[in-house]
């Protein structure tokens, strides 16, 4: 009888403890898709060897999908779901069909690694929250804005002011400005010129370079003579595809420092960094993806987090509630401090890493950066700044 009465009570036990675990009938599947350029020329092999500062390592995907392997027992506890599609898009109209097919399959988030012309007919084919992971470019944060856009890649100008920030702490005030010949790093050069004025730099010179097989014009491109002539604190350096801002440090006429896409690095990752949990996270992605993790990959890493946290914060949804959890939620991106999207442009806020390639330097906001609201919104266009007409 004793035997029987045990018996009963470690199932009565077993009862009461399943019935405790969440209740996940009527819970409904966060689905998103992840829209991403098909033969991207960014993951040629060659150049991803390279491993240029700033630039991608490999496809976004292993991030995102890191980010929601981290949280399966969070959303398991909450009886919630994430699943990942992917897409390839050898085109703008061939991107803007895959949103619209992703969307009538039932997707209810849409992830973007795609040029800003690209990323904004996605924005525009659909009714969905689109997080872009990828493009830095300052038009989708002011005038080419749209409602629903989002964006977990720092901006160029965030970049900018982290490295203007860092100048203007250590006092070197007076800087050579190189920029190369490309139409993009025409703008950039232009934000980096925004950056300089907004934290009270000088300019003393700027010159273009460009790099080119023709032995005419070897010398546009050499650094001793594009640095000769002028005196200046530091060399700053504007070049997107990498290959001469890699080759610059170390090669100045005067022996001062190089900043900007070459030498110090304004960057949203780095594998070395040090604090705040960051080495387990990078050491769960390398074990994952084979390779170190970028700032694209930190990105799509914390698109992978934001879902997941949307999906435990409404398990039975629907879309809307998903939106508003993307929209309004606080992420932690092991940088030390909670992180949110601007109201005013959809950018998540955060602090930047400043690096050589071999280790964090520094961070930014740089120590003694001051602001009514939130520091962190002294990187990027400040609310008064907004171009977006959009509401949020």
């Amino acid at each position: 009888m004793r035997l029987r009465a045990t018996a009963f009570r470690y199932w009565g036990a077993g009862l009461a403890a399943l019935l405790a675990l969440p209740f996940s009938a009527g819970a409904a599947v966060l689905k998103a898709t992840l829209i991403t350029p098909a033969d991207d020329p960014r993951l040629e092999r060659t150049r991803v060897e390279r491993a240029y500062l700033g630039h991608p390592g490999g496809p976004l995907a292993e991030g995102v999908e890191v980010g929601l392997d981290e949280a399966k027992f969070e959303l398991d506890a909450a009886g919630a779901e994430v699943t990942l599609a992917s897409a390839q898009a050898a085109s703008l109209d061939a991107a803007r069909a895959a949103a619209v097919a992703a969307e009538k399959a039932g997707a209810a988030v849409l992830l973007t690694d795609l040029p800003a012309d690209w990323t904004l007919a996605v924005a525009d084919a659909v009714k969905l929250p689109v997080l872009n992971l990828g493009d830095p470019s300052d038009r989708l944060r002011q005038q080419d804005c749209r409602a629903r856009l989002f964006h977990l890649i720092p901006s160029e100008r965030m970049r900018s002011d982290a490295l203007a920030q860092t100048l203007v702490s250590r006092k070197w005030s007076k800087l050579l400005l190189l920029v190369g010949g490309s139409p993009q790093d025409a703008l950039r050069a232009t934000t980096v010129q925004a950056s300089i004025k907004r934290y009270g730099l000088q300019v003393v010179a700027s010159k273009p370079f460009k790099l080119s097989a023709d032995p005419r014009e070897r010398d546009l491109a050499n650094p001793l003579l594009l640095t000769a002539g002028n005196s200046y604190d530091a060399v700053w350096v504007v070049d997107s595809d990498g290959e001469f801002a890699r080759t610059l440090p170390y090669r100045t006429v005067l022996p001062r420092p190089v900043v900007g896409d070459g030498g110090l690095v304004a960057l949203a990752w780095h594998a070395q960094f040090e604090r705040y949990g960051a080495p387990q996270v990078s050491r769960r992605f390398a074990k994952a993806a084979k390779r170190p993790m970028t700032s694209q990959d930190w990105a799509a890493w914390m698109a992978g987090k934001a879902l997941a946290a949307a999906a435990i914060s409404a398990p039975k949804g629907p879309n809307a509630a998903w939106a508003s959890a993307l929209a309004k939620g606080t992420l932690d991106g092991s940088k030390g401090t909670n992180l949110s999207f601007r109201a005013w442009d959809g950018q998540l806020r955060q602090p930047m890493l400043l690096s050589d390639g071999q280790g964090v330097i520094s961070q930014a906001p740089a120590e003694g950066m001051l602001h009514p609201r939130d520091v962190l919104d002294t990187l990027g266009a400040d609310a008064p700044e907004k171009l977006c007409p959009t509401a949020r």
